[in-house]
């Protein structure tokens, strides 16, 4: 009778508990998380790029459209007398700014100084009355994001003009002085335009300050103006768009988890197709959002 040959000590397979077995098992996983982890840095990497194409490209141009629109709104209402005169709604046009000497041409100032309203262009301090009446009128413009209406500014010499285009007609200022923050500038002309904005596009710190005076005849404006709260401020930037901007990711990160799982358990391109459209939407959002946390006047 034929026996086999009993098993040697040394030949025993490997059991799960072993060193070869657990190296062998976690060869994979490490790998895996090295994978994710890179994959995670590569799309917080992508998302600053994005961020940034988005302040300093793709924003210009969501800045020239919302001029060309609001050109035809304030030209229509120009041309039936239909104006505001006084206080009106955020982010609606109230007068046209140019500035031959630094090149600006039909530049539209909407009511307002958040954030949010200076996404649109030049925005007009609310509790000042409007360019060309009587008093002190300040406009805010962005440096370096949004278009940067007031990025040449700080180029103006005392002498140059300033037109400004209203309701009540055309307004005329010429430049007294050129400051900052740090050195206000001091002028006792009672009917002025002051024109802010950052002093830096790389390092907002602090605000520039152009000083005109009105040189046409002083219009009259509203007996009572608003006040204005923190957020409109200069280089104020909105604390609740950080709320939003979370959510807008947490739908973000919502959307791509349901895309993947849909590419992973149907098919992969159609799923890809479907979510890419929701996700850069989404995208968008969380970016306007970030931005509306920068200084108003960047």
């Amino acid at each position: 009778m034929i026996t086999a040959p009993p098993r040697s000590r040394d030949a025993r397979p490997a059991s799960p508990s072993s060193p070869a077995a657990a190296a062998a098992t976690a060869g994979p996983n490490r790998h895996s998380t090295f994978w994710y982890i890179a994959a995670s840095a590569l799309l917080v990497g992508v998302g600053v790029l994005g961020f940034v194409g988005y302040l300093f490209w793709a924003s210009r141009a969501q800045e020239e459209r919302a001029q060309v629109r609001l050109y035809a709104t304030l030209a229509g209402q120009l041309g039936n007398e239909i104006a505001s005169l006084g206080p009106t709604a955020p982010g609606a046009p109230v007068a046209i700014l140019q500035i031959p000497a630094i090149g600006m041409r039909d530049v539209v100032v909407v009511e307002g100084t958040s954030a949010e309203n200076m996404t649109l262009g030049p925005g007009h301090l609310r509790s000042t009355p409007l360019p060309g009446q009587a008093g002190l009128s300040v406009l805010y413009g962005r440096r370096a994001t949004f278009g940067a209406p007031f990025a040449r500014i700080g180029q103006l010499r005392p002498g140059d003009a300033i037109t400004v285009i209203t309701q009540q007609g055309t307004s005329e200022y010429r430049v007294a002085a050129v400051g900052d923050s740090q050195h206000p500038v001091v002028d006792p002309s009672p009917n002025r335009l002051v024109m802010l904005t950052s002093s830096s596009a790389e390092t907002p710190a602090y605000y520039l300050e152009v000083d005109a005076d009105l040189t046409s005849v002083a219009h009259s404006g509203p007996a009572r103006l608003p006040s204005v709260g923190p957020a409109e401020i200069a280089m104020a930037g909105n604390e609740n768009a950080l709320v939003l901007a979370m959510l807008w990711g947490a739908a973000l990160a919502l959307v791509s988890i349901g895309g993947s799982y849909a590419a992973a358990r149907w098919s992969r391109w159609p799923a890809y197709l479907a979510a890419a459209p929701v996700a850069a939407a989404l995208l968008w959002s969380v970016y306007q959002n970030l931005a509306a946390l920068l200084p108003n006047l960047y």
